[in-house]
């Protein structure tokens, strides 16, 4: 049995293999997950579900059906309208990834989620903590110095894989280093 919630919608989960199984399954509004077989007020049963890589989700095995339904996506899907065709992307205002109420809930392109996830408060603590790291980095203030004026240089001839070659990093090191995501204290 379900404690009913004021404002709070349940919708049926449908997936690829959902008729075979014996109980039917439902995400609501305020991102709960429940079992049911009739009614999910009278018989049905909250589900906890699993983390997968911070976010809830419902591991369900069916013969050809997708295993993981992720919470947040579910409820997106059923309680948010998208605003744009490029809204691909579901993410969590409060930038905590185990509350899926719809309130915290939003459709966004790959841009605005990029944008978002820079402002998330693991990612400024996870830079913060890189800023005063010391140890084991591959390059050193002096080489990042080189490397950006290298790279803003008008008259540069380098490729920026022969400035990645010279520094012994990879491409992907040196557009981080442009786009200002490492190495952004350095000037």
């Amino acid at each position: 049995m379900i404690k009913k919630i004021n404002g709070e919608q349940w919708k049926q989960l449908q997936f690829k293999g959902a008729k075979i199984l014996r109980k039917k399954y439902a995400i609501s509004s305020h991102g709960r997950a429940a079992s049911y077989y009739e009614d999910i007020y009278k018989d049905g049963k909250l589900l906890e579900g699993s983390l997968t890589s911070g976010y809830k989700t419902l591991n369900l095995h069916v013969d050809g059906g997708n295993g993981t339904i992720y919470f947040h996506r579910e409820v997106a899907n059923f309680f948010i309208k998208k605003n744009s065709p490029k809204d691909k992307f579901v993410i969590h205002v409060n930038h905590n990834k185990t509350d899926n109420n719809v309130k915290n809930l939003r459709w966004a392109s790959q841009k605005d989620a990029g944008t978002h996830q820079q402002k998330s408060p693991e990612k400024i603590a996870y830079k913060k903590a890189q800023l005063s790291k010391t140890k084991g980095l591959k390059l050193s203030s002096v080489q990042v110095k080189a490397i950006k004026s290298a790279i803003n240089n008008p008259q540069r001839k380098l490729s920026y894989k022969q400035i990645a070659d010279k520094f012994h990093v990879s491409q992907m090191t040196i557009y981080r280093i442009k786009s200002g995501e490492n190495w952004s204290a350095v000037k």
